[in-house]
């Protein structure tokens, strides 16, 4: 408790590290602040049965990442999400599109074009979104809009679409002002904050949920701690897993001063693709159920749709632990290049041992990388899974949620992150770390988005 309080007293008399803690907390609170600002023509009292239907499904995940706003009809509803939808595009178009290509070799140059590429898309996106949200919004909930008539329904879209999508690119300013002047990481910290807003009421529904029930309600509660403990233990060593590949440098000579000969290692991660694979299996996930609404005459097509709508159910769970699998192999293969790893090492006057330069550490990174992203990819699916798994015991759904999936893999990995940073200041003020083991190991994004 001491060294904790001392560590405390050291990160406060840090007087940069103190202002970006400060400018931190005050951009998070107008973030949070905004997220209870209703759109306007919203009557509150008709959201009911849009808040029930936004707990659900495609609808759930975004209301998860947008802290509540989304089901809340506020100006952040589409929160951060259209900005990481634009960031997975361009990532995958760097992939086939050669003008991508060029921009990711092209520094900090093209970063910054990337960048600016990448508001520009989140924009578009933002638009289409808000489009679809209101329309959706009316449909299922029409008692929750206050205008009838046509003119008053054609401003109605029209301001709050523009609210819409102002509201994503004020969360995203916010989030750079983070990565600016904050401590970092800001699309990441906004994203854990809007998910962390849900574990107060969740665990209060618990505890109420346990201690109705006679008998073993507290010794249930007591296992369901245990459990979630272990989930967390598992998935910080999947957020914190690396295989580090030993490499040497040639040494050379400079006139007569000799340089290089030093020995480093090259970290490979275990879970090179972050969150996203399970993101991209939750999406696809609601297709067959969507799909099979189409045929409701077809029993063996409702049979599909029923069994993809059991999220608790065997068919649902090993079909979405497949997709997260194939999916990790896919965006590893995405995020990860061998060859441009082989030639920046080659360019560095690198080498690994007994490997020659060039194509050969290509294929020897490649095939170190298919090798562990195979327990990553297991690792991965069995946390996305464990919420399912929590279900079954009777957890209530809300709290099940931190049992695993997108939720507390963007907590674990933030978490660490934002301690990496805090210790990061320590370590160079000359003050002890947070821990006495050594230095904490982060992320540096959730799923590739900074």
């Amino acid at each position: 408790m001491k060294r904790f309080y001392n560590t405390l007293k050291h990160i406060w008399s840090i007087e940069d590290l103190r202002k970006k803690i400060l400018v931190t907390l005050g951009f998070i609170a107008v973030y949070r602040f905004g997220s209870y600002v209703v759109l306007p023509g919203i009557d509150t009292d008709g959201l009911q049965n849009y808040t029930d239907q936004a707990q659900k499904g495609l609808q759930g995940l975004i209301n998860i990442f947008a802290g509540g706003a989304f089901a809340r009809a506020s100006i952040f509803a589409l929160g951060i999400m259209p900005y990481i939808s634009a960031s997975i595009v361009i990532q995958l178009l760097g992939i086939a599109v050669p003008y991508f290509q060029k921009l990711q070799k092209d520094g900090e140059s093209g970063r910054n074009k990337q960048n600016q590429i990448t508001r520009i898309l989140t924009i578009a996106i933002t638009f289409v979104q808000a489009i679809s949200y209101l329309i959706n919004l009316k449909q299922q909930s029409p008692e929750a809009i206050v205008s009838t008539d046509m003119m008053s329904q054609t401003l109605f879209m029209s301001v709050n679409v523009l609210l819409l999508t102002t509201g994503t690119l004020f969360v995203m300013w916010l989030g750079e002002k983070i990565t600016d002047r904050g401590i970092g990481n800001g699309i990441s910290l906004i994203i854990m904050i809007g998910i962390i807003a849900r574990l107060p009421k969740s665990i209060i529904q618990e505890v109420a949920n346990r201690m109705s029930v006679e008998g073993a309600g507290l010794i249930v509660l007591l296992l369901e701690v245990v459990l979630l403990l272990f989930v967390i233990l598992l998935t910080v060593m999947l957020v914190q897993g690396v295989r580090r590949i030993p490499v040497q440098y040639a040494r050379q000579e400079i006139g007569n001063k000799p340089i290089g000969g030093k020995r480093d290692y090259l970290p490979l991660k275990v879970n090179a693709s972050g969150v996203m694979p399970i993101i991209f299996a939750q999406a696809l996930m609601f297709l067959p159920a969507a799909f099979a609404g189409l045929f409701e005459n077809s029993d063996w097509m409702t049979a599909i749709s029923v069994a993809f709508s059991d999220y608790t159910g065997w068919a649902y769970n090993l079909t979405f632990a497949a997709m997260i699998i194939a999916f990790t192999y896919f965006y590893t293969a995405v995020t990860i290049n061998p060859t441009q790893i082989a030639d920046d090492l080659k360019r560095g006057g690198g080498f690994v041992p007994g490997v020659k330069p060039g194509k050969d550490t290509a294929d020897f990174i490649d095939e170190v990388m298919s090798r562990i992203t195979f327990p990553g990819s297991l690792f991965l699916a069995a946390v996305a899974v464990f919420p399912a798994v929590a279900m079954l015991f009777n957890v209530d759904a809300s709290f099940a949620y931190f049992f695993g999936g997108t939720s507390l893999l963007i907590m674990v990995g933030v978490i660490l992150d934002t301690l990496q940073q805090i210790e990061s200041h320590l370590l160079m003020k000359r003050y002890d770390g947070l821990l006495k083991s050594g230095r904490l190991k982060g992320r540096t994004s959730v799923g590739g988005v900074a």
